[in-house]
């Protein structure tokens, strides 16, 4: 229980009182310390979600995220109970927060899939005051029409949102902390009316009969949303855009690159020298290289026949590819 005693009498109405008892608020309610701090938080981040919720996009995103993350790890508890009796509580708590803790990350930077979970979101916290009010004059049986309603709803709020970013972001953080701030009257006020109200929709029960001041903090939800909206869309979320900030980012980075470019020094290519070309006058023939040699063994040795010996000498590299020109021989003389 969040609350020791509730501001108003919880009988039934076969307890012989009349509605006026019933709905007769007391000055009795002794808070827990714990609870109230929590309660204190929420009710600080739905005034902030609820005007500056758009400014503070990424922030929008990552309880996007958390907050499906945990409400899933806490069903899953719920449903589970004997996979989860042989856990210790703090270590539930603690493996519902880094589950949503990372989810919340994940979607933090994944910008669509925070935005696919905001418009689930939102379609469920329109859809679930309006059946909580419907649910006070027409039973809403059997248990599909308002799964069916709830589904609808979000299906539509997600197409929208990704859609309409900018103004469906708006939309669902006004919502989102408007309902917030319901919620943490309707704690203040003694105990969770409204959420009770839910469970009993989708638990096929007939629900408690609203009282004058249940009806009070249930007009709260739809008139700080309109208020909320009003504020961001006309003053804190104008000129303002997650998707400009995302291309400023990327143009900085741009920036910075063609920046760092122009700093380097530019290295120039050294231009390698052209390939020597060979024609076909610049090597002799093998075989006459050959008579050449055996001539000049049987004539001796003379001025010209030196020569040829260079001559031959030089081109005796034609096997290896040697490229000297025949006419840059010198003369040789021998004393």
């Amino acid at each position: 229980m969040m609350a020791v005693s509730s501001l108003y009498v919880t009988e039934e109405p076969g307890a012989n009182l009349s509605e006026a008892d019933l709905c007769a608020l007391k000055n009795n309610v002794q808070y827990e310390v714990i609870p109230s701090v929590v309660c204190s938080v929420c009710l600080s981040f739905g005034l902030i979600y609820c005007f500056f919720g758009y400014r503070c996009f990424k922030m929008v995103m990552f309880f996007s995220g958390f907050m499906f993350a945990s409400s899933a790890v806490l069903l899953f508890y719920h449903n589970e109970p004997e996979f989860t009796s042989q856990l210790r509580e703090d270590t539930k708590a603690g493996i519902g927060l880094g589950v949503g803790v990372l989810f919340g990350l994940f979607t933090m930077l994944v910008s669509t899939l925070g935005l696919i979970l905001s418009g689930l979101q939102l379609g469920c916290l329109l859809s679930l005051p309006l059946l909580v009010v419907v649910a006070q004059f027409h039973s809403l049986t059997p248990v599909w029409v308002p799964l069916s309603v709830t589904l609808a709803a979000s299906i539509a709020a997600t197409v929208f949102t990704l859609q309409w970013q900018r103004l469906f972001s708006i939309f669902y953080s006004s919502v989102f902390g408007a309902t917030t701030v319901m919620l943490c009257v309707d704690y203040m006020v003694g105990a969770f009316v409204l959420p009770h109200q839910v469970y009993y929709i989708f638990s096929q029960v007939a629900p408690r009969k609203f009282c004058w001041f249940n009806w009070a903090i249930t007009g709260i939800c739809p008139v700080l949303s309109i208020i909320g909206v009003l504020v961001q869309w006309w003053f804190t979320a104008r000129r303002v855009s997650h998707t400009e900030d995302s291309q400023k980012k990327l143009t900085k980075h741009e920036r910075k690159q063609k920046s760092k470019e122009r700093r380097r020094p530019k290295t120039y290519r050294q231009r390698k020298p052209p390939p020597l070309k060979r024609y076909a006058g610049d090597v002799l023939a093998p075989s006459y290289l050959h008579r050449l040699q055996e001539r000049q063994m049987g004539t001796g040795s003379s001025t010209s026949s030196v020569s040829t010996i260079t001559h031959t000498l030089i081109d005796f590299n034609f096997e290896t590819g040697s490229m000297v020109p025949l006419t840059a021989a010198s003369p040789i003389f021998t004393v």
